[in-house]
């Protein structure tokens, strides 16, 4: 008999072993796989059941907000204009993970699930009362994403606008562009529809193409061959350079020619602040070879080309909300530096990567670590956390950006006096991608900052698959977003 209960005892102390380490597996080891299993309904409503923060522009604006309804989840996420804010709010699904913009890289603090909100939720739990998520403010200019969005109007492209001492983005467009309430509907078959609409084909709305595009650059890149040529302190702003009308892809017989005769220099040579002016293709295209890969490469580099680069949220807040890494060619052969030197070829950049360098020059070489966020704060209004400015790199010296500043002023007053605002001196650097298997459409580009003897604001603007020069097509949307950041 005492056989018996000893194997009884046994097969009921590893009954209750298994049963210690499965619910340990289940509430520790898989709890987030759990929670976030798209079957698992409970998680669902708990989600969709909280009252999620708000997120704000700078002055207040509300860009998306949690409102009470009379339905099993509660309450029901808002988003006030929602095409132009979308590239930066993101959206919150019944049936879709919020996986972009400020929904996703600041969601566990919006709904209030943050570590930073412990007491927050003790004090909702003690009190009976709800417990909401924090707010997040944010640096975007209502106005300014306004005349962005508007001026970009139904083309494919992007608008970045940065304070140029802090890093801050001030306006994040993306177009053509989508409205969350769709997602966030409660309708769940409504939904699922809008999604599998919105999600379809490579032009689909639901991408940032300010920060998940890349685009050949074009002449805007000639600003970092510029800079690494300054470095060398073997040029200056009069330095002669080889330039001509036309110019043969080194081991080839491709002709690469300018676009304006003034680019063509006198007795085929040019200074390099009349080769950025008039952007000589000649002259940068020769002048990237004789500086070599690695110092081109190395320049890109410091300015953020190859990385990722985290705009906002960590691992503990979200999902990061992060920008694809530009791209420069690794040990290019000679022809191929002379394409990459000009923007073409292999060399591709996202318009928030060309607007941080624009910020830099601006900045004296310094780049800064591009920001969203401003503050989050507790649904009592205490302040969790605030963003301070960061610097990313030392890019190259005050001296080269003022010689750099110089050139891009050029580019204005002697090239695209278009670009020009009264009373405000102006820097920028245009930019004409060829794009298409026969180069037969463009990607029109510019960039530039103001003023360029006070710099404030810093600005990249792309229109995908143009049939204009980058200073027709992109030149007057810079020119408007630079006009109503500096007159308020």
């Amino acid at each position: 008999m005492n056989k018996y209960l000893r194997q009884l005892f046994t097969a009921v102390v590893a009954l209750f072993v298994i049963l210690g380490l499965s619910s340990t597996i289940i509430m520790a080891v898989r709890a987030n796989a759990l929670n976030n299993d798209p079957r698992n309904a409970r998680s669902l409503y708990h989600q969709l059941g909280a009252y999620r923060g708000a997120i704000l522009a700078s002055d207040g604006t509300v860009m998306a907000k949690s409102e009470p309804v009379n339905d099993a989840f509660k309450y029901l996420r808002t988003y006030s204009n929602g095409p132009l804010y979308a590239p930066v709010t993101g959206f919150f699904s019944i049936n879709q993970t919020a996986d972009r913009g400020l929904e996703a890289s600041r969601s566990m603090l919006l709904n209030g699930e943050a570590d930073s909100l412990i007491w927050q939720r003790a004090k909702a739990m003690l009190t009976g009362a709800t417990n909401q998520g924090a707010s997040i403010e944010t640096s975007i200019d209502p106005k300014l994403q306004q005349v962005a969005y508007d001026q970009l109007g139904t083309r494919d492209g992007a608008a970045v606008a940065i304070e140029v001492s802090t890093g801050r983005i001030l306006a994040m467009v993306s177009t053509p562009s989508y409205d969350p309430n769709k997602l966030a509907t409660h309708d769940t078959k409504a939904a699922s529809q809008a999604y599998n609409e919105l999600s379809a084909g490579q032009n689909s709305p639901l991408i940032n193409r300010a920060t998940s595009q890349l685009y050949p650059p074009g002449s805007t890149f000639k600003t970092i061959v510029a800079s690494a040529a300054l470095e060398t302190g073997d040029y200056q702003t009069d330095t002669k350079i080889p330039a001509g009308a036309s110019y043969t892809l080194p081991g080839t017989a491709t002709q690469l020619p300018n676009a304006e005769a003034q680019a063509d220099g006198a007795n085929g040579q040019i200074s390099l602040q009349e080769a950025v002016a008039w952007s000589s293709n000649t002259a940068f295209a020769q002048l990237g070879v004789k500086l070599g890969a690695s110092k081109v490469s190395d320049m890109a580099t410091k300015l953020g080309f190859g990385s990722t680069i985290t705009i906002d949220g960590t691992e503990s807040t979200g999902t990061p909300m992060t920008a694809t890494a530009s791209t420069f060619p690794s040990d290019p052969t000679d022809d191929k530096l002379a394409l990459a030197s000009i923007g073409q070829g292999d060399t591709t950049a996202t318009p928030l990567q060309m607007a941080m360098v624009a910020q830099a020059i601006a900045n004296n070489g310094k780049l800064m670590q591009p920001t969203l966020v401003d503050r989050v704060r507790a649904a009592d209004l205490t302040v969790l956390s605030q963003t301070k400015p960061q610097t990313m790199a030392n890019a190259f010296s005050k001296d080269s950006a003022d010689k750099l500043t110089t050139m891009m002023e050029s580019v204005v007053t002697e090239a695209n006096p278009q670009l020009a605002i009264d009373g405000i001196k102006v820097a920028a650097k245009t930019g004409t991608a060829q794009i298409g298997t026969d180069n037969s459409a463009i990607d029109g580009w510019v960039i530039g900052f103001a003023p360029a003897d006070d710099p404030q604001i810093a600005v990249a603007v792309l229109v995908h698959n143009t049939d204009v020069y980058g200073s027709l097509a992109a030149g007057p949307i810079m020119r408007a977003m630079m006009q109503e950041a500096l007159q308020q």
